[in-house]
């Protein structure tokens, strides 16, 4: 194959970033028509389809791949920018890290990370949220170039490296304590008393219950997607959950919140998984999540 077309691969990426022609003109300073006849010449040119064209834009398999390739050259070109200062013409475009994060990691330790490395580089980062145990899964289908995640193995091409463990305790209100709990937490009160879970993929209640209750409770459930509202929730008695520790220690040392076992914090180990000789800006963001991660009221155990 000759030599690919890196501003149709620019305009490609940007396409499937902004999920929109439009949106990924503007970011490009072109024409909607010139994003459109450059991916258009593009796929003619591979003779396979790179996007599927709808609300948003999204990419084909192929699609991923090659914007995949186009994120590397953008962080090749940022280096060599870095290290021959004398080429301004090199890694001038302001380029976009895709990275998977936990939704309590975000909530907690995480965004000093992110501020830090904002600081130090012109990279933009777009962070999307997931389950820490299906966060290696974006990574392994080339959705992003790093995350945060449960898995310790590493997806291939990548390495994993411990950030250390995330500690959950199972709380709640003193008033939802007396009114579900009052004879005590067992598998009888447990399969009647609501429970708080942030979303289908969210397995902590039932690893905690699993615990307490080694046959295993299946509990009445509510859905709520968001970290601080699970605890404000769980302080409203509207039920218990799993809740960083960190995150809920004010609420335990004003009463507002109480264990429901004292002394069974469940503790979750994360992991920061990248490629493999990962560049330089790659390698910024690791070295402020560490960073992040052993430091502050939110640090990781």
């Amino acid at each position: 194959m000759s030599m690919l077309d890196y501003a149709a691969l620019h305009a490609l990426a940007a396409v499937v970033r902004e999920g929109s022609f439009e949106r990924a003109a503007r970011t490009l300073n072109v024409t909607p028509s010139a994003v459109s006849q450059r991916l258009k010449a593009l796929e003619e040119r591979l003779g396979i389809a790179l996007v599927v064209r709808g609300t948003p834009c999204t990419p084909t398999e192929a699609g991923r791949h090659f914007c995949r390739h186009a994120e590397r050259v953008q962080m090749l070109e940022h280096e060599l920018g870095v290290v021959l200062p004398a080429q301004p013409a090199l890694g001038t475009q302001r380029m976009t890290l895709r990275i998977a994060v936990n939704a309590d990691s975000l909530a907690t330790w995480f965004v000093p990370a992110a501020a830090a490395f904002a600081r130090e580089t012109p990279a933009l980062l777009d962070i999307g949220v997931d389950d820490q145990d299906h966060t290696a899964e974006r990574l392994r289908s080339g959705d992003v170039l790093a995350a945060v995640t449960a898995l310790a193995k590493p997806v291939t091409g990548c390495n994993s490296s411990a950030l250390g463990a995330m500690r959950y305790v199972a709380a709640a209100s003193p008033a939802f304590m007396q009114a579900h709990f009052a004879d005590g937490v067992d598998a009888r009160t447990l399969a009647r008393a609501p429970s708080l879970v942030f979303d289908r993929k969210d397995r902590l209640q039932s690893r905690w219950m699993r615990r307490i209750c080694p046959r295993g409770v299946e509990a009445p459930r509510h859905w709520l997607p968001s970290p601080q509202a699970f605890a404000e929730a769980a302080c409203a008695g509207m039920g218990w959950g799993m809740h960083p520790a960190s995150l809920i220690a004010p609420a335990l040392r004003k009463g507002t919140l109480v264990e429901l076992v004292p002394g069974t914090p469940l503790a979750v180990p994360l992991y920061w998984q990248q490629a493999r000789g990962a560049p330089l800006l790659l390698r910024q963001l690791a070295e402020a999540v560490f960073k992040a991660a052993r430091q502050g009221s939110h640090a990781l155990d």
